[in-house]
């Protein structure tokens, strides 16, 4: 009897000691997050927060971004701006096409329609005469979101790039991007960018699923691996 009362004890013993652990942490846990609401620059949920500058953002381990955004972008609008940036590129005021797109973002609070590649040319032109786009954009409260959205949509799209023609290499300026497709096989796709991810790790989808036929011809730049799920990446 007395040996299994001292196990009792001891039993007894370890089980308060776990739960006085756990109450410490869970006070930790408590003030860590008092702290954060009782902060001043910053305001919202346990998921996302926004700060005096009315910023919303996402408050991760990797750091802040951009949650959401809506591209409305019409190809229109898109092909303006791309003539103009290619076509000044050897120019004293090179016109760069993903600012001319967050500006006109900017005074539309993100709607193309068919004023907008007016819009877009308005624009250029100013810049051609001498002014800033600091200038232009100085009482447009979201042109630095547009600004960054559209850079993630668009960014390393149009710039330099060499080909090789008749045994060189020669320099081109324009359109780098393609689709990984191979012309004339069919393929669907499915606008999940940002979709909520959970094979291996939780984390959004940062990428666009393409899925063809087998034996569908793929070209790609180059191939890289992306060591987080032991998945293969290919990159255009």
């Amino acid at each position: 009897m007395r040996r299994k009362s001292s196990k009792g004890r001891m039993r007894s013993a370890v089980r308060v000691e776990l739960i006085l652990l756990l109450a410490l942490g869970c006070a930790a846990i408590g003030r860590e997050l008092t702290d954060r609401w009782n902060d001043s620059a910053w305001r919202g949920d346990a998921a996302s927060w926004t700060s005096e500058e009315r910023e919303a953002i996402q408050v991760s381990a990797e750091g802040n971004y951009i949650k959401w955004v809506e591209f409305n972008v019409t190809c229109e609008a898109m092909a303006a701006a791309y003539d103009l940036d290619v076509g000044s590129y050897q120019q004293d005021i090179h016109l760069n096409w993903i600012e001319l797109l967050a500006y006109a973002g900017a005074r539309t609070g993100g709607k193309f329609d068919g004023s907008s590649v007016k819009k877009i040319n308005e624009a250029a032109e100013k810049l051609k005469s001498g002014e800033t786009m600091k200038k232009l954009t100085a009482d447009m409260e979201y042109y630095d979101y547009y600004l960054e959205a559209y850079t993630a949509v668009l960014g390393g799209m149009v710039g330099e790039f060499s080909m090789k023609e008749d045994g060189k290499w020669k320099k081109y300026y324009g359109l780098k991007a393609f689709s990984p497709i191979a012309k004339g096989f069919d393929y669907s796709h499915y606008d999940d960018f940002g979709a909520s991810r959970s094979y291996g790790y939780a984390r959004p989808h940062l990428g666009h699923d393409m899925m063809g036929q087998i034996g569908t011809p793929i070209r790609i730049k180059y191939r890289a691996c992306a060591s987080e799920n032991n998945a293969q990446a290919f990159a255009v």
